[in-house]
């Protein structure tokens, strides 16, 4: 009794103790469990970072080298940890240097918590250095935003802004704090985690007589067809996915951002679809019977025109957000609610079936796409690497245990095609927003959130110089990253656009490159560089097998093209092989 008496005074004297706000942040921190920053500091947030040196037992915070490094990287930590991405970034332009990684991070639906410094309370709206209305700003991409100014509203606002960050359909929240709120002491009275909010509801209300229309609708089905999205990755629901596949019978194929939420491997597992997706799940898309959409929401990538896709399909539409569902493609029935909750409820109701024929038409593409696609690309019969063997090679050395971060181009549209996942969470990309430079920082905070497994970033002689200054945050943190650069000497993608639809009026597409072993040794990270396949298999062993970040550039075909493709303003059923 005696012990918890003093238990009960000092929790009564922590509720009563006086703290700034700066103070306060990082107590909302602790409190979450935190444990790792991105940030880069300034004068508007100069308070928190001040409050932060006393915190380094707790916080672990990585000085990145630009905010746009260090909002990817926060996105790379979210996705491979499955826990909430934190940023800091000062006023003015270290809050606008956000903008583009909150855009990412809303499309894709990755939960950050951004705190941005203010100027002073009575100084805005007046122009004052560095100050900048960041709230209007990034109001069209943060699922929430808020302006604090005094400090009493930190502990219940960063609450709120967690909450809503993890919650639901996940996205980015950014928090502005004026350096008067920061610094202002305050009576704190502990912190209170919110899990609700009046008016916002982020699991829809499942409703049973939708699963059983669902259920109904699969179960008469004769040639039925899964697609899947991230949303199976989101709700942790990769367990209950794979059951339903398997009970059903039913083929799946994913989304770029579905991507590892069930193992490449898989017997039922048909590939990828959209615009350079693999030929059978594109084709085979317009002629199902019933589709069933998980946790995707019908980009435009997937679908190509909306108007020849998948008419002749009763549509089930699984997902946790409302407004996705009828948004770009009608649904016959309508699922609302996290596929973890749903998924099971479907997979009582259905069937245990086999489908030998429809599944085996899948087969018969693969196999035609073998012959006139995969084959050449991932064992070329000319002297100039692919991309595709480079990562066969890679697939073969990582046994698919892996996380492959890749950036925006050619060579992402590679690795999502021909890399291997045995487990979740392994595929990190840009989906929806295609942000160039995303996977230098993104691998950063990847490896942050998964300490234990190997990190792959793959990037293009394109989107490796946007962002190519944290390599200094590889040396400072001594993150341990493998960097594989697939260099054509080309923005690619742009390259094949002009060459296919532009009569190969190559504008401004030949990039130069700097000597990129001698940067990465600059930042004292090992590397080599590689034309030769006869050199291919021992670089990337060595890449892998070093210890600490390595930077190996591999220079593939200046022309090669990344095909299938559904050419843009077409049907998926009219993709090309060649």
């Amino acid at each position: 009794m005696e012990t918890l008496a003093v238990e009960q005074a000092a929790i009564a004297t922590k509720k009563t103790q006086t703290l700034s706000g700066s103070q306060a942040v990082l107590e909302a921190f602790v409190a979450e469990g935190v444990d790792t920053i991105f940030g880069y500091p300034g004068g508007a947030i100069m308070p928190i970072y001040d409050a932060l040196y006393d915190y380094h037992d707790k916080l672990k915070h990585i000085l990145v080298r630009h905010e746009q490094g260090g909002i990817h990287a926060g996105q790379g930590y979210a996705r491979t940890s499955g826990k909430c991405g934190v940023v800091f970034a000062t006023s003015g332009p270290g809050a606008t240097n956000l903008v583009t990684g909150l855009a990412d991070a809303m499309i894709d639906s990755t939960p950050l918590v951004c705190i941005t410094g203010q100027v002073y309370a009575h100084l805005l709206g007046t122009d004052a250095f560095q100050e900048i209305d960041v709230i209007n700003i990034t109001t069209p991409v943060t699922k929430w935003n808020y302006q604090v100014t005094d400090a009493t509203e930190i502990p219940a606002v960063l609450a709120k802004a967690f909450y809503i960050a993890k919650s639901g359909r996940p996205g980015p929240v950014l928090i502005d704090i004026t350096k008067n709120a920061q610094l202002q002491q305050f009576n704190y009275e502990g912190y209170q985690p919110c899990t609700h909010i009046r008016s916002y509801r982020p699991k829809p209300i499942i409703r049973k007589e939708y699963i059983a229309a669902a259920a109904e609708l699969i179960n008469k089905a004769e040639k039925p067809f899964i697609i899947f999205g991230q949303g199976v990755i989101l709700g942790k629901a990769e367990n209950e996915f794979k059951a339903f596949v398997e009970k059903t019978g039913i083929p799946a194929a994913w989304t770029i951002l579905g991507l590892s939420a069930l193992a490449t491997d898989h017997p039922l597992n048909v590939g990828m679809l959209g615009m350079h997706g693999n030929y059978g799940p594109n084709v085979l898309t317009n002629d199902c019977d019933v589709l069933i959409a998980v946790g995707m929401r019908f980009d435009d990538r997937v679908t190509g025109r909306l108007d020849k896709y998948a008419k002749q399909a009763k549509i089930i539409h699984l997902d946790i957000d409302p407004s996705e569902i009828d948004k770009n493609v009608k649904a016959t029935v309508g699922v609302w609610g996290d596929c973890k909750e749903t998924l099971p409820l479907l997979t009582k109701l259905v069937e245990s079936k086999v489908y030998p024929q429809w599944v085996n038409r899948f087969r018969e593409y693969q196999l035609e796409e073998e012959k006139e696609v995969i084959h050449e690309e991932l064992n070329p019969s000319t002297d100039i690497l692919t991309m595709g063997e480079v990562i066969r090679n890679l697939n073969e050395l990582t046994g698919g245990n892996a996380v492959v971060v890749t950036d925006v181009g050619q060579h992402q549209m590679v690795a999502c095609r021909y890399a291997k996942f045995n487990q979740s969470k392994s595929n990190v990309t840009s989906g929806g927003l295609g942000t160039m430079g995303f996977a230098l920082p993104a691998a950063i905070g990847a490896k942050f959130g998964a300490p234990e497994r190997t990190v792959v970033a793959i990037i293009g002689d394109g989107g490796i110089q946007m962002t190519i200054q944290e390599l200094g945050t590889v040396m400072q943190s001594e993150v341990n990253i493998k960097i594989l650069i697939l260099n054509n000497e080309f923005l690619g993608m742009v390259r094949q656009w002009q060459q296919l639809f532009h009569d190969k009026r190559y504008s401004f597409v030949d990039i130069a490159s700097p000597d990129y072993v001698a940067v990465a040794k600059a930042y004292k990270i090992e590397g080599q560089k590689i034309s030769q396949r006869e050199y291919l298999r021992d670089a990337l062993t060595t890449m892998l097998n070093h210890n600490g970040s390595y930077l190996l550039e591999v220079m593939v075909g200046k022309e090669n093209n990344v095909f299938p493709m559904v050419p843009q303003g077409c049907s998926v059923s009219e993709i090309r092989l060649k």
